[in-house]
């Protein structure tokens, strides 16, 4: 149970780091995130922060939602997201969390909706392998066995089969803080997030602790 922040995946870039090699990273703008309900154990059974990020016109935001917004004292939020942390105290509801509480060295975990491939078959879904190539051979790209005939008679559950591909939530662990922004509320990781450019994603500290190396 970690505290997190939601924000906005701007794209991709490289730096250099001290040895001077390239160093691929993740721009992504990280709050600042207003807290819209504080839930305790003694009330609501868990303990978590519920804050919101973004803005969204008054017009497009149904009653109870307004309502929430209003009890908390803060415009109404593109996106409301709950992080459950074991100690919610010194945090107060209409309080603003920001980029501050991640350092350079540490590492996160980022969710998001991976970028949607449509339809896809085994070989660009799975990565399964694929069949001979020459004029003899039926089989190419196929799905490989179903499995025996008589015995199980029937499909084994986990078959990796042709289907639709991306566009769930996943999550990317143990990525490496290289650079923070806090003027502009930007932090760089290292390596690639789920999601396409302006998605909204949410990052949070990761149990793994800090690194030595960046």
């Amino acid at each position: 149970m970690t505290l997190g922040l939601i924000g906005k995946k701007l794209g991709m870039s490289r730096i250099y780091n001290k040895r001077g090699s390239i160093v691929p990273v993740t721009v992504v703008q990280v709050g600042p995130c207003r807290v819209l309900q504080v839930k305790r154990a003694s009330t609501d059974g868990y303990s978590a922060l519920q804050i919101g990020f973004g803005s969204r016109p008054e017009r497009k935001v149904n009653k109870p939602m307004a309502g929430h917004f209003k009890k908390a004292g803060a415009d109404p939020a593109r996106v409301v997201r709950e992080f459950r942390i074991d100690d919610v105290n010194g945090y107060d509801v209409g309080k603003s969390i920001d980029v501050g509480i991640f350092k350079v060295g540490e590492k996160v975990d980022v969710t998001g909706i991976s970028k949607g491939r449509g339809f896809a078959g085994t070989i660009k879904r799975h990565k399964t392998s694929r069949g001979p190539e020459t004029h003899g051979s039926h089989y190419h790209r196929r799905p490989g066995s179903m499995g025996g005939s008589s015995d199980p008679s029937r499909v084994w559950k986990g078959k990796k089969l042709p289907g639709r591909m991306g566009g769930k939530r996943s999550t990317v662990q143990n990525l490496l803080v290289v650079q923070i922004d806090t003027a502009r509320n930007l932090i760089l990781v290292r390596g690639a997030v789920p999601g396409h450019n302006d998605g909204y994603v949410m990052v949070a500290k990761s149990k793994k602790g800090r690194s030595k190396a960046v």
